[in-house]
């Protein structure tokens, strides 16, 4: 015959209803020693008549509660993140559970699960935090002689001082600022690259993100053409004042405008009519600092749980997909915000004033060098001839396209070929197709030399950059 084991609270029911039955005992005395009404102590009495010692045992034993869920559930959330989402936090794999995997499953459960199998997340726990304080006061010789309470309040100011931001209000209007950063890592593959990422400081919102191999003015003027197409012209940008921005080598023919970033963007902002303000203390924008975080901590993951490894399809995945999910996870609706973003100018001014301006002089070849070329000055498919050192300003637009200002007039640049290609003389020349007189802007574009040279003087000595 099988043994009957009780627990402890089932052992005791059944001794009481045992002596009561046995003895011809006091149901109420019973019932207080128990805990229980006269209706429950008849019950028991009935169940011991009728089942003895085993009928005390609770029904529910050994049977699993009706939304347990199936072992291989845990095992598969395991072997999941193991293999496919180790690098993800735990917040961000819960999502992608239920997202892409269809495994509805609590947070909690996910953690548990994790935990319980060995596995903490990427993210630095309070814990780790703590040791590692710890570990430098005490390479700093700060907790010589403490005692462990005096330890514990040592380490936990250290925490808090860690931990401590200023807060402060966020603007009124959607655009009213704009805080601008570029953030260098392994986002894709084994090289380095620079994530350009804008965000609204009203509400959070990402309006303009672009991956380059470094921080350029190419990557500052994607964000911003992305800005000016989707939401028009805002009243504010705050950025880093950082030596990328304002840097610029002393020799001419070896300078690079696109290290020249927050002059030629600050120039840009000014024709536009967009405030630029810089700060070198990151504090002053914490947002985009945490939005760089957030970045960090699920984009990589994203990009590499999808085999992206070149640049364009990054730029792509981050653009279409990553950008639009992340505004509807973590940023406030700014279509209920009151917007102080002016009209969205015409593509074609947008084209013409996230342009790359480059001073340059004309040599005795009728040239000027721009990008290791040699280049010269068209009008109306014809030649232009100009003295020698006449100072000049190239003008490459966003499409690429270039132009040069010579007197304040706008001409077409043409490349310079070091040799013909054909023979007049030993070739069949092939026909061609009548050349189209090639479109130049007006000069109402902000392509003059000498605001431009005044708006660099302004930058590199006042710090005025737009």
């Amino acid at each position: 015959m099988r043994k009957v084991i009780l627990r402890m609270k089932e052992q005791e029911k059944y001794e009481v209803i045992k002596e009561l039955v046995d003895h011809n005992g006091n149901k109420l005395r019973a019932a207080q020693k128990l805990g229980l009404s006269i209706r429950q102590i008849n019950r028991l009495i009935k169940i011991y008549k009728e089942n003895g010692k085993p009928g005390f045992v609770h029904g529910n034993r050994s049977k699993k509660p009706a939304k347990t869920l199936d072992k291989s559930i845990s095992e598969n959330i395991i072997l999941l993140y193991r293999n496919k989402y180790q690098d993800f936090n735990f917040t961000h794999f819960h999502e992608y559970l239920i997202e892409e995997e269809n495994i509805k499953v609590s947070y909690n459960f996910v953690y548990t699960t994790l935990m319980a199998a060995g596995i903490s997340s990427p993210r630095v726990r309070k814990a780790t935090r703590r040791r590692l304080a710890k570990e430098k006061l005490e390479n700093e010789k700060k907790l010589e002689n403490k005692t462990e309470e005096e330890i514990e309040v040592i380490v936990n100011h250290e925490i808090a001082l860690e931990d401590s931001h200023p807060r402060g209000e966020r603007p009124k209007y959607f655009g009213e600022i704009t805080e601008m950063d570029g953030s260098s890592h392994l986002w894709f593959g084994t090289k380095k690259a620079c994530l350009h990422l804008a965000a609204d400081k009203a509400t959070n919102t990402i309006v303009g993100a672009y991956f380059d191999w470094q921080e350029t003015l190419n990557g500052y003027y994607h964000v911003f053409k992305q800005i000016l197409e989707n939401y028009g012209i805002p009243a504010k940008f705050l950025t880093d004042n950082r030596t990328v921005f304002n840097y610029q080598r002393l020799n001419e023919d070896k300078r690079t405008s696109d290290k020249d970033v927050l002059t030629q963007f600050g120039y840009a902002c000014k024709q536009f009519g967009t405030n630029l303000d810089t700060t070198s203390v990151s504090q002053a924008k914490g947002l985009i600092e945490r939005d760089n975080g957030t970045f960090q901590d699920r984009l990589i993951s994203e990009l590499r749980l999808n085999n992206i490894t070149t640049i364009d399809k990054a730029n792509e995945y981050l653009i279409n997909i990553f950008v639009p999910k992340f505004n509807t996870k973590f940023a406030l609706d700014y279509k209920k915000f009151d917007t102080v973003y002016e009209i969205s100018p015409t593509a074609e001014k947008i084209n013409y004033t996230l342009a790359v301006l480059s001073p340059r002089k004309i040599d005795n070849g009728n040239s000027l060098k721009f990008k290791n070329q040699y280049y010269q000055p068209y009008e109306n498919n014809q030649l232009k001839c100009f003295k020698p050192k006449t100072k000049c300003l190239v003008i490459k637009a966003f499409d690429g396209q270039l132009f040069v200002t010579i007197d304040e007039k706008i001409y077409e640049l043409r490349k310079l070929e070091s040799h013909k290609k054909y023979s007049e003389e030993f070739d069949i020349v092939p026909e061609q197709a009548k050349e189209k007189k090639k479109y130049i802007p007006p000069m109402s574009h902000p392509w003059k030399l000498a605001s431009f040279l005044e708006q660099m003087r302004k930058a590199h000595t006042q710090r005025i950059y737009a």
